[in-house]
């Protein structure tokens, strides 16, 4: 069940970064909402993050919680803020989807 909460933590860091992203381009209501989901999704990824490395080995789980958040991310920059994309940026996200794989395979949990 840890690797569920870790996983689902780091979905919520996506949606921080994410939030804050939307909150930046956004004015007036629209801003003040954006910016309650951040604090929303920080809290309950932080909150995933400590449920999971209870159980967890935490530089495996913080590893594995902000590879999660940065590949998110960088594929939201992408799909939605329309960022960039070149062979460096799939061939780094891809380092990170790999490590990310190694650490779950040596954890032993």
């Amino acid at each position: 069940m840890s690797w569920v909460y870790l996983i689902l933590g780091g979905l919520f860091e996506v949606g921080f970064a994410s939030s804050l992203g939307k909150a930046q381009q956004s004015t007036g209501n629209e801003a003040v909402y954006w910016y309650g989901s951040f604090v929303i999704c920080l809290c309950l990824s932080m909150l995933l993050l400590i449920k999971a490395t209870q159980e967890l080995p935490i530089g495996t789980g913080y590893a594995v919680w902000t590879g999660i958040g940065a590949i998110g991310t960088a594929l939201v920059g992408t799909l939605y803020f329309k960022e960039p994309i070149d062979f460096w940026r799939i061939f780094f996200i891809s380092t990170l989807v790999l490590s990310i794989v190694g650490l779950k395979y040596v954890s032993n949990t």
